[in-house]
């Protein structure tokens, strides 16, 4: 299944409270069950007015989905093409 990066710009991101980052995440849960088991969110990443989200979808159009029913900006989605990490570089 392909694995999706998305940008949502979100100006003053870092400085939500733990209630309101709650409300958020529950509300994206929300919209995945609505978009279905399909789309699975895996993790973000928050900095001060961006956020950057990895998601497991069969297309960007789950993902705009997604963004639409939650109420979220998707600036920017783009489709993961190759992981590497540190052992990359072991690898002979």
């Amino acid at each position: 299944m392909p694995k999706f990066v998305i940008e949502r710009n979100m100006p003053g991101l870092g400085k939500l409270t733990p209630e309101q980052f709650l409300a958020a995440s529950q509300t994206s849960c929300a919209a995945i069950r609505e978009v279905g088991p399909q789309v699975q969110w895996v993790e973000s990443f928050v900095t001060d007015d961006k956020m950057y989200c990895i998601y497991i979808a069969p297309d960007e159009a789950a993902v705009r989905q997604h963004a639409k029913l939650g109420g979220f900006p998707a600036d920017s989605i783009l489709l993961v093409r190759r992981m590497i990490d540190p052992t990359t570089a072991e690898q002979a």
